[in-house]
């Protein structure tokens, strides 16, 4: 067994000899990107799982061992690493947990602390916590983020997100159903097979991935309906993962509703941008402002390639870029509204208003200040400078109601139908005026 070694701080070390013998835990927020994110781990020499708990089990491990004014996500992840190590499924004294840091004023920042004082609450002290964080807060001898690591964690953020992008616009739509699914795994078993192989980590062979991924959709066979399209937003966490948000998507399929989520890379590009800002606002070094520049820039290039892909296709809708994103905010927010999901909740809002989807859930996370700020706190703004928006704000938390929070969304779809067909008999009234109009007066 690895000893246990710790720093002059007090700090448990994930040590080289434990990443021979130990298993790392990582919590589920994305099913598609975490699971290639897990197996670029894998390929990095470690022994990595993505875990798939989730129910009450996890919510009252998360309440027991962590204080009741923590934030829902904090609750919810904490919980599930904990409820795993404690399930029997894996040895505790050879095991690690895997949480990101981001190092910003958010209170997820803050999670890493959280985990380790509940586990030694739980008796589970001599369990490593390893951060993942481009901040250079904490440091383990046994797991270091490579240049090569990052590229190959952008590449799984550009998948995860085309492959989110396409399968939402199909899984509404699917004549039989499960074809989504089925190609999805098809998409993912690919795309692992060639990351295995070192394959699909290049700009070229990426580009041709992404054709790739968008011919195997655009095969399944779909109807011709139109759906009410809603946009889904909010903290990032309870945005994304089933367990946060009650599987919210799931819920809008079933309601005959099409999700319409917007991907992770802007949260990526948004998180590097905040570091150019920084120096703008408050000082600081050039050099590290002109290297997240550049950083910046090579994402942008991936993003791009991704938009371009999706347009060429001639089926589906495309996204618009970071930069479009920013300037929707213009006269909304600053740049210093960034804590949290800052300025971009708002952004994501604007976006989807603008591209013909007014029909918002936006996920309020108990707990979660920058949240209600830049969240619930803009509706009614919004609301003001568009009249036909149609946003709801729905609270997650421990004590929440499942039946409260769909009853307030199928409210919300009830709302976007009744416009919908208001909008359609304007525009036939108008088009029989028109022709009225255009024919020739009787002799």
């Amino acid at each position: 067994m690895a000893e246990l070694v710790y720093d002059k701080t007090g700090r448990l070390l994930f040590t080289k000899e434990m990443k021979e013998e130990y298993t790392l835990l990582v919590p589920q927020m994305l099913p598609d990107h975490f699971a290639l994110l897990v197996r670029i781990m894998q390929n990095e020499g470690y022994k990595v799982e993505m875990l798939s708990n989730t129910g009450k089990p996890v919510i009252d491990a998360g309440q027991k061992y962590v204080h009741n004014d923590a934030c829902y996500p904090a609750i919810l992840v904490i919980g599930q690493l904990i409820n795993a190590v404690q399930c029997g499924k894996y040895d505790p004294h050879k095991v690690a947990l895997v949480i990101t840091q981001t190092g910003g004023g958010c209170r997820a920042s803050n999670y890493i602390h959280l985990l380790r004082k509940a586990l030694e609450k739980a008796g589970l002290s001599y369990v490593p916590v390893i951060s993942v964080n481009l901040s250079g807060l904490e440091h383990n001898p046994g797991f270091k983020l490579t240049l090569g690591f990052i590229r190959k964690a952008i590449f799984a953020v550009m998948y995860g997100d085309l492959i989110m992008n396409v399968g939402n616009q199909v899984r509404p739509y699917e004549i039989t159903a499960g074809d989504t699914d089925r190609v999805t795994s098809e998409c993912m078993d690919f795309l692992l097979e060639d990351m295995a192989q070192g394959k699909g980590l290049s700009y070229k062979s990426m580009v041709k991935n992404f054709d790739r991924i968008i011919e195997r959709f655009k095969a399944i066979p779909v109807t011709g309906e139109e759906k009410v399209r809603v946009g889904v937003v909010g903290e990032i966490y309870v945005k994304y993962a089933p367990l946060g948000n009650n599987n919210l998507n799931q819920f809008l399929l079933s309601e005959g509703a099409e999700p319409v989520v917007p991907g992770l890379v802007d949260f990526v590009i948004f998180k590097i941008y905040n570091r150019d800002v920084d120096v703008d606002l408050y000082g600081g070094k050039w050099i590290k402002q002109k290297v997240c520049q550049l950083f910046a820039a090579y994402v942008k290039k991936y993003q791009h390639a991704l938009i371009d892909a999706l347009k060429r296709s001639n089926r589906f809708r495309a996204p618009g870029d970071f930069d479009e994103l920013h300037s929707y905010i213009k006269g909304y927010l600053g740049d210093g509204n960034k804590m949290g999901e800052g300025w971009l909740l708002t952004a994501e809002m604007l976006e989807l208003i603008h591209t013909g989807v007014p029909n918002i859930v936006c996920t309020q996370p108990f707990g979660c200040l920058p949240n209600h700020i830049v969240g619930k706190g803009m509706i009614r703004k919004l609301k003001d400078d568009y009249p036909w928006s149609n946003i709801v704000a729905i609270d997650y938390d421990p004590g929440a109601t499942k039946i409260n929070q769909e009853n307030r969304i199928k409210l919300m779809l009830a709302n976007a139908r009744g416009l919908a067909k208001q909008h359609a008999e304007e525009e036939a009234r108008a088009s029989a005026q028109a022709d009225a109009q255009s024919e020739p007066a009787a002799v």
